[in-house]
Order: structure tokens, then C-alpha cells, then sequence
């Protein structure tokens, strides 16, 4: 079978990518334009991609796929109806980073709460060693014991931090975005109580119709002015200039976000004229890609296409 791989380095070039095993490979380093798309895939088989656009535009003129295989858990960048009715079936890679970005998740918020860039800061400059005194905490800073650990997304990932939060002696709630969660380890509320309870509050949902801006102005309005925002969902389940608005008028303390609406951050973004790293942390995308988790990631759509060539397809997302 002949397989195009689009976006080799999406999962960098120091983790090895080999499925020559599985059928003639045409591998690219990126794949970005609905042209080069529509080009690239025209003979193949089978697609593994990640971030590239597969839809009718890209797909009608490439009649022999069959299996497309994302190297990633997230799947929005296919149009899965069409792919559907052209009997294409999508294959995602499950629960391969949830460890790497709950650390993430914690990486951020303890950063923010513990004013560590400022401390880092401190010290490096000189003041700490000019100072008469051992310690100094010209900032206060609060323990994470105690306080309220907020989730929207209960699943893997979400369930991974909830443990985690319970460990540092939080209280955890969350809130369900559709109302189905089976999750009954922690307390389901509405997302008004969420809000307005949650010291932490961070953010593992897909992005959806119901979770596209989901965070808004009016959310942001709700939650406390000592809240510490966090997203390592999606750019856009936060409204980013509502999120800019109301790190600069004080409305929530600080948000650390390993993911932004339109990546790589645009100097459009409000969000990047923010330089307090007490305030606000970015990462750029990078909660995923620890080198264990890329490498799973990989091994992974190495197991999807042989299940799918032994006619025992696995991690369907459109059945």
C-alpha cells in the first residue's frame, strides 16, 4: 500500500518515523497549503497527517485512500462526514501524552502560583546576593493545598490532573461540557459554580461546537481575581483577547497556556504583548512532545495501519 506521511517532523526530527514495513512510504517534513495537500496524496492509500487540511478540496481528486491516520489524538483538521461518505476511515492515537501534559498542567500552574519567574529573576540579576538578608518573598506567593483545582474536560488527561490536584491536598470539581460525564470521583457542578469557585481552573476538552470559546469575556468575569487560568486544550476554547482584557484589567491573576488561537502565535494575538511572566506563561505547543510520548505516538499509527491492513481497524473515530 502506499503510504504518504505529511508532517514527518510534527513529531520531530530526533524521534524516528520508519513504516516501510507496511508498504511503500513517501515521507514529507511538512504539508501545510491545500495545494500542496491535494498534490502530495493524489496516489495514496493511506495518509498519516497531523495538522495538514483533509477534506473534500484536498481528498476529491485522491480516489484511492482508504485509511487516514492522525499522529495525534486531536482530529478536527478532517472533515469527518465527507471522509464518511467516501468510505475513508479516520484513526486517531489515544491516551499516548496524557501523563506529559497533566505534568505540563502542573509545570504552569506552579510556575504562575509561586511567582517563579520572578524569584528566577531575582536572583540571577545580582539583587539576592546584594541583599543583607537569607530569603526574600517580595511577592507573596500561596500554597496549593487548600485551595479549589477546577477541570472542564473530565477525560484522560483531566482525570490524571484531578488525581494529581487531590494529592496536593485540592479540593477538585469540574464541570461537564455536555452534561455526560461518567466520572463520579469528584464533584460534578455547573459551570457558573466552577467558575466562581475555582482557585485553579484548567482546561483538557476537545474543541467542539460547545467548547469553541467557551472561556469568553463574560466567563472570565465570573472567576476569582486570584484565579490562575490554565489551557493545554486548544487555542480556541479561550477567547484570547477576552483572556488579554482581563490579565491587564485584574480580572483573574494569571494564565499559563501551552496552546493559542492561530499557531504559531500571531503578533496580532493581544496575548503577545503581554511580556509579565508572573502574569502570563506560553509554551509553544509543546505539552504533548516529551520524547516518550512522541515515540509512543509514532509506534502507535504503526499499530493503527497494520490493524487496519489485517481488516481489524483500530481507534476509529468515524465508525
Amino acid at each position: 500500500m502506499k503510504i504518504v506521511v505529511l508532517e514527518r517532523h510534527s513529531v520531530g526530527a530526533d524521534v524516528p518515523v520508519q513504516y516501510e514495513h507496511l508498504g511503500q512510504v513517501v515521507y514529507y517534513h511538512n504539508t501545510t497549503t491545500v495545494q500542496e495537500v491535494s498534490e502530495r496524496v493524489r496516489d495514496a492509500e493511506i495518509i498519516v497527517a497531523n495538522k495538514a487540511p483533509l477534506r473534500e478540496e484536498t481528498l476529491k481528486n485522491a480516489p484511492h485512500v482508504r485509511l487516514i491516520c492522525e499522529l495525534a489524538t486531536g482530529f478536527d483538521n478532517v472533515d469527518l462526514a465527507y471522509c464518511k461518505s467516501r468510505g475513508i476511515k479516520v484513526c486517531n492515537v489515544v491516551d499516548y501524552c496524557s501523563g506529559m501534559v497533566a505534568q505540563h498542567t502542573f509545570a504552569l500552574a506552579l510556575a504562575l502560583l509561586e511567582k517563579l519567574p520572578h524569584y528566577d529573576q531575582y536572583v540571577k540579576s545580582g539583587a539576592y546576593s546584594a541583599q543583607d538578608r537569607f530569603s526574600n518573598f517580595d511577592l507573596p506567593f500561596h500554597e496549593l493545598e487548600g485551595m479549589t483545582w477546577g477541570i472542564i474536560g473530565m477525560g484522560n488527561i483531566g482525570r490524571r490532573v484531578a488525581r494529581i490536584a487531590a494529592a496536593f491536598g485540592c479540593r477538585v470539581i469540574f464541570y461537564s461540557v455536555t452534561g455526560a460525564s461518567s466520572c463520579r470521583d469528584y464533584p460534578q457542578v455547573d459551570k457558573e459554580t466552577l467558575l466562581a469557585e475555582s482557585d485553579i481552573l484548567s482546561l483538557h476538552c476537545p474543541l467542539s461546537a460547545l467548547t469553541r470559546g467557551i472561556i469568553d469575556r463574560e466567563a472570565l468575569g465570573q472567576m476569582k481575581r486570584t484565579a490562575v487560568l490554565v489551557n493545554v486544550a486548544r487555542g480556541a476554547v479561550v477567547d484570547n483577547p477576552a483572556l488579554y482584557e482581563a490579565l491587564v484589567e485584574g480580572e483573574i491573576a494569571a494564565a499559563g497556556l501551552d496552546v493559542v488561537d492561530g499557531e504559531p502565535l500571531q503578533s496580532s494575538n493581544p496575548l503577545s504583548r503581554i511580556k509579565d511572566s508572573c502574569r502570563l506563561i506560553i509554551t509553544p505547543h509543546l505539552a504533548w512532545a516529551s520524547v516518550e510520548a512522541r515515540t509512543r505516538c509514532v509506534e502507535e499509527v504503526a499499530k493503527n495501519i497494520e490493524a487496519f491492513q489485517k481488516g481489524q481497524p483500530r481507534n476509529i473515530v468515524n465508525p
